[in-house]
């Protein structure tokens, strides 16, 4: 099924909006982009596909869902050093370039939905590993990547079905809602 169901769109100023269900969400810390770079700290605009789910069983169990999904382990990370051949993909840990630590002590990795950013091959320098996972409490801003609710984060998983996309646009004007 084709459609809006299966698009998510994400406005700058924080409304996260999927099957007319508005909702609040963090974006990267220096708002989007259309030109991204490593470590800027911005979340890109473009439409990204949604590729698979990654998840704590230790913590929220098996679930059902229409995409790919896996557990993480506490040896996963995720590389975001460009000049690595692994550059913008899971890796096992311990690892020698620079990355990030998918099994984390808050609960903001618990579910992680990685976006089609980057990857097909990924450029060096173009920014690493888009993710949609939990907000924190006050949905502080993150490095990049999209953060919703675990509630809603939960729902979104279960139901979100093969094919979905995540749009997130340049102005909250670009798209009429």
């Amino acid at each position: 099924m084709k459609g809006k169901f299966n698009e998510i769109l994400v406005f700058p100023s924080g409304e996260f909006v999927w099957r007319g269900n508005k909702m609040r969400c963090a974006l990267g810390r220096n708002g989007v982009s259309r030109d991204r770079k490593e470590g800027d700290g911005t979340t890109p605009v473009g439409v990204f596909p949604i590729r698979e789910v990654f998840y704590r069983a230790d913590r929220v169990g098996e679930f059902e869902c229409a995409l790919p999904a896996r557990p993480i382990g506490e040896n996963d990370g995720w590389c975001d050093d460009p000049d690595d051949p692994a550059y913008n993909r899971l890796i096992g840990l311990p690892h020698p370039a620079r990355h990030e630590r998918m099994w984390r002590e808050d609960n903001l990795y618990d579910i992680v939905v990685v976006l089609g950013y980057n990857d097909d091959p990924p450029v060096p320098g173009k920014g690493s590993g888009i993710f949609l996972h939990a907000a924190s409490g006050d949905y502080a801003p993150t490095e990049g990547c999209v953060a919703i609710s675990e509630a809603n984060l939960i729902t979104l998983v279960r139901e979100i079905p093969l094919g979905g996309t995540l749009r997130v646009l340049p102005s909250d004007e670009s798209f009429s809602r």
